[in-house]
């Protein structure tokens, strides 16, 4: 029986992503953030203090009887002026701090969830997403965790307090001004659903500009090669086009917003001078009292209006944070560490009518039922035609994928049932172009064992024939290589390659197309440290160059995913079939 299909990754809806999840990010930092608080209410309260100094200064200087309340309460502003500056001052830093530890947490979060996700998953991500999503949209988030909160509470502070002390101040005029508010209100609900859905067009939009600019500045090389540099920026210039198309209808829409938030206040400011005015001739209310109501109904149409901005920002900080959310929340197919770890690994493999498709082409199938057995120490060469599937083979030993039907066992025991990171770290692999590190070449061979000691490393670099190249250089071991390896020959890279796998010291081992792309003397030295390499373990070598497969204990011939010829070198060349083709064919083109 086939092994049951995999669950589907899990997807949490977009609705999913609330204003409740977006302010659990900053959990953590709720000590510092109620420290900032304080501060923020202490602030608040000084400028809410404000206008009543002014209702004192104007109505004494009418009266023009007591000048010592005129200094009192102008000593008292300059305190409380005083008092809010410093109180500012820490609430931003408290909040602004609070938001940076929040994103480091978010992108570390993040960036640890993209790395547990199976292989699978990155053939339909392109990496100019995942990045954009890493950077761009958790900054948007920082913003809206940290220092959108603390706007928030300030401005309702604000808002609440002056819509107190409007009441206080005269109770009809508060009404009036008032009567705006749930113009506004029912404005910023609509408003804000549509700038939720702009907003993730816009991410969306960046981010597929990201993977242009991500896919062209790796590929540099080969840009330069074909001139296609116009091209590229042309490519670019269209995708952050686009970006900037529907950034534009997202900015016409909150600019419709806030003129309009804008235009309804100041009618309801208009209403209150004129009805205020005719409080005062009327002698119901006094000229400071009238002067401290209008300040108090600018103060509170601020806050509210800001109130309005930051709504806008929540939405926009929605629509990043469900692809955010999203890409956290999923549960990968093949999990990191999980299963059983045997205490020794003789290494034996073992392919049980294997049928696989790749999953981002689930319609046509690479392997069409595969069996096959390595035992242990032995040395199995699998060649072929582009496409056959022999690289596939590799990628499932090292659960990179499951099978869709049949089974892998190692020492009798089901992959699937195996921790992934144990196993991987019992299966070592040296490719045709193998990627280093932009670190120095012992970092890169200290890869599979941080704690390998200087000694060991240099012991692996040496069984790779590699040590000799590496001490020519000023710095040894500490040399960088660039990107990708960029400063080192193909050879070196290779031989650094075999020195990473030398010291990793697995049972099994994947060679797929190792020596393929190699000078002949690069060759020749990559080939014998690939020979000492080899001593003692499970081998499976992947080849095009059928020189390099004549010494194995058993070739393995594929072709459209099944297998058509076993047998040595010198028995399968002593027959008619694909594999003595094509050594010919490969003799000829020599």
């Amino acid at each position: 029986m086939p092994p049951p299909e995999p669950p589907p990754p899990s997807k949490r809806p977009a609705s999913g992503v609330t204003a409740r999840r977006l302010l659990s990010l900053a959990r953590p930092e709720l000590p510092t953030l109620a420290l900032a608080t304080v501060f923020l209410l202490l602030g608040s309260a000084a400028s809410l203090a404000y206008p009543q100094g002014i209702r004192v200064l104007i109505d004494e200087a009418l009266n023009g009887k007591d000048h010592s309340l005129i200094d009192k309460a102008a000593l008292v502003m300059l305190a409380v002026f005083l008092v809010q500056g410093v109180a500012i001052a820490l609430r931003a830093y408290l909040f602004n701090v609070s938001g940076e530890r929040v994103v480091m947490r978010l992108r570390r979060d993040f960036f640890s969830s993209l790395m547990s996700q199976e292989v699978a998953f990155f053939d339909n991500h392109r990496t100019g997403e995942l990045t954009s999503r890493l950077s761009s949209d958790t900054t948007v988030l920082q913003n809206t965790v940290s220092t959108n909160i603390s706007m928030v509470l300030r401005n309702a502070v604000q808002a609440m307090g002056g819509i107190a002390l409007l009441f206080y101040t005269s109770a009809s005029l508060t009404f009036l001004m008032l009567a705006v508010v749930p113009l506004v209100a029912v404005g910023s609900v609509f408003y804000g659903r549509r700038v939720r859905l702009m907003s993730r067009e816009v991410q969306d939009a960046l981010a597929k500009a990201g993977e242009v600019a991500e896919e062209s500045l790796s590929s540099l090389r080969t840009v330069r090669s074909f001139a296609a540099e116009p091209a590229e920026v042309t490519r670019y210039g269209d995708t952050v086009h686009h970006a900037f198309v529907v950034a534009r209808r997202r900015s016409l829409q909150t600019s419709i917003f806030i003129g309009g938030v804008t235009s309804a206040g100041y009618i309801a400011a208009v209403a209150v001078f004129w009805y205020g005015g005719r409080l005062v001739v009327e002698q119901q209310l006094t000229v400071g009292a009238l002067t401290s109501f209008l300040i108090y109904t600018m103060l509170v149409a601020m806050s509210l209006g800001a109130l309005a901005d930051l709504w806008a920002d929540f939405m926009r900080a929605s629509g990043a944070a469900e692809r955010v959310f999203e890409l956290m929340d999923r549960t990968p197919v093949i999990p990191i560490a999980q299963g059983e770890r045997p205490a020794t690994v003789e290494g034996r493999v073992d392919f049980q009518d294997v049928r696989f498709s790749y999953p981002s082409r689930p319609d046509v199938q690479v392997l069409q039922g595969i069996d096959l057995t390595l035992h242990a120490g032995e040395v199995v060469a699998v060649v072929g035609s582009s496409g056959a599937g022999k690289s596939t083979l590799a990628a499932l030993l090292s659960r990179f994928y499951d099978p869709q039907q049949g089974r892998l066992l190692l020492d009798g025991r089901a992959l699937d049932t195996l921790d992934p990171s144990w196993l991987r770290r019992h299966v070592g692999m040296v490719a045709q172009e193998p990627l280093l590190f932009s670190c120095s070449i012992g970092d890169n061979i200290r890869y599979g064992r941080p704690d390998a000691t200087d000694a060991q490393v240099e012991a692996a670099a040496k069984a790779a024939h590699a040590h000799d190249f590496i001490s020519r250089f000023p710095e040894g071991y500490q040399t960088a290589v660039g990107e990708r390896g960029v400063q080192l020959s193909g050879g070196q890279k290779q031989r650094v390659a075999i020195a990473r796998a030398v010291l990793k010291d697995p049972r099994i081992l994947v060679l797929d197309e190792a020596t393929s792309a190699l000078d002949s003397e690069s060759e020749h030295l990559v080939k014998d440290a690939l020979e000492k390499l080899m001593q003692g373990r499970t081998t499976l070598i992947i080849a095009h160059r059928l020189s390099t497969v004549a010494n194995a204990h058993r070739v393995l011939v594929l072709e459209a995913g099944r297998v058509v010829q076993s047998g040595t070198h010198a028995s399968l060349m002593s027959q008619e079939g694909l594999y003595r083709r094509l050594v010919e064919h490969q003799v000829v083109a020599a």
